[in-house]
């Protein structure tokens, strides 16, 4: 990031999924207008994105979106790719832009692989190899993806730890690393700058992380539970019964293999049933929350609340408060 960034610090917050992000940075916004105080929020989600993908992304609602000022939602249409180097690129400018009209950036989100590239940059990453993508993608379409994630814990098992066993296009570029490298991805980014030189696991001076981590995992797996619950009766399923007429749309689209919204065109297409469906949704979305967790425990200087203990929002709150008064 440029020398201004270092100047002016900048606070995300992050955690798990259905841990309260949006919630917490709702109420920051309203307790920081009380204080004549202007936020606005740049989304950190690879879902949220996409235009047609609300109910299955937990997307804020035009209410909130009508309170507060978001960015990075509904601005690719979901036939579309979007990129963790491109996301830091679009929150620079934003910052820069957000600054410029005398109000404070905050950065929301779960996607832990766009917060690494906007706090420590992935430009030590080799560019795409073509031919050898061809290859995997031939080769993940013959042996199945689950067969390719194993291929991957045999050469890269850091990566492949934090990969679903179906996540074709991660797998597939972690192979495509390896092969044209030599050298696996985990060592790629463990090479990654950071003021420190430690892997990047040192939060870079100008970051101010909030962390929203349950100290006991069954609560957020309930709280899962009653959100997914509460996305099928809202009409997740109509949802994405109207993104499969969209024209271009296919399975193996970056949007189509979204938490939630892969279990559910599996079901449109008969190869699941309704109770298999809600149980692989929410075994993935569990596994997703886990992979989070393990991302944000190994950044170290973040500053953790409890958000299902009964004192853990509201201290999350006055600390994010008072950060953003200062940075004011």
């Amino acid at each position: 990031m440029p020398t201004e960034s270092h100047q002016q610090p900048l606070l995300s917050i992050a955690g798990p999924t259905g841990s309260g992000k949006t919630h917490l940075a709702m109420l920051l916004a309203e307790a920081a207008q009380a204080r004549n105080i202007t936020v606005e929020l740049i989304s950190m989600d690879s879902a949220l994105v996409y235009r047609g993908m609300d109910i299955g992304s937990a997307k804020p609602t035009l209410a909130e979106r009508a309170a507060v000022r978001h960015h990075l939602i509904d601005i690719l249409d979901p036939t579309e790719a979007y990129s963790a180097a491109r996301f830091a690129a679009d929150t620079k400018q934003l910052v820069t832009e957000i600054r410029q009209r005398g109000n404070v950036p905050v950065i929301v989100g779960g996607t832990m692989l766009y917060w690494r590239a906007f706090a420590y940059g992935l430009s030590s990453l080799p560019p795409a190899d073509p031919i050898i993508r061809a290859s995997l993608d031939e080769r993940g379409k013959a042996l199945g993806w689950p067969a390719m994630h194993a291929e991957l814990m045999a050469l890269d098992p850091i990566t492949a730890a934090r990969l679903e066993p179906n996540d074709s296009q991660r797998i597939q570029r972690a192979l495509e690393v390896v092969q044209s490298t030599g050298k696996p991805m985990s060592a790629w980014l463990a090479e990654s700058p950071s003021d420190d030189g430690r892997a990047g696991s040192l939060i870079p001076s100008w970051l101010r992380l909030v962390s929203l981590e349950p100290s006991e995992r069954a609560e957020l797996h309930q709280n899962l539970e009653s959100r997914f619950d509460g996305m099928l009766k809202a009409g997740l399923i109509d949802e994405v019964r109207l993104l499969r007429a969209y024209p271009g749309i296919h399975a193996d689209l970056p949007s189509m293999r979204a938490v939630g919204y892969r279990q559910a065109w599996e079901f449109l297409d008969g190869q699941i049933d309704a109770e298999q469906m809600r149980y692989k949704a929410l075994a993935a979305t569990r596994q997703l929350g886990k992979r989070q967790l393990t991302w944000l425990r190994a950044i170290e200087g973040r500053t953790v609340f409890n958000p299902f203990d009964a004192s853990g929002l509201p201290a999350a709150l006055q600390y994010c408060l008072d950060q953003i008064s200062t940075i004011k």
